[in-house]
């Protein structure tokens, strides 16, 4: 289990429309428990996410870096790591 820091938890928060078509948090707790209720992953960098999304049937192989970062479960970090939620 993940422990989600002050920074995915916002960055959650302010971007969760991009995979959600209504908002299913708006305060930190409340963001904290729905990523713990789906599971959501937190990896370090771009090729962990690629390797993530592979590892779940998701094909990658044609996808560019860029691409990966654009899917709508992918979140990027502002100090470099992804959090990933699957929707």
């Amino acid at each position: 289990m993940y422990e989600y820091d002050e920074e995915c938890l916002q960055t959650f928060i302010l971007n969760q429309g991009q995979l959600f078509d209504e908002p299913v948090a708006e305060t930190l707790e409340e963001a904290e428990a729905f990523l713990e209720d789906c599971m959501a992953s937190i990896v370090d960098n771009i090729g962990e996410v690629r390797e993530f999304l592979d590892q779940e049937g998701m094909d990658v192989s044609g996808m560019s870096d860029e691409e990966i970062e654009d899917a709508s479960e992918v979140f990027a970090l502002s100090d470099g790591r992804y959090l990933i939620v699957e929707g």
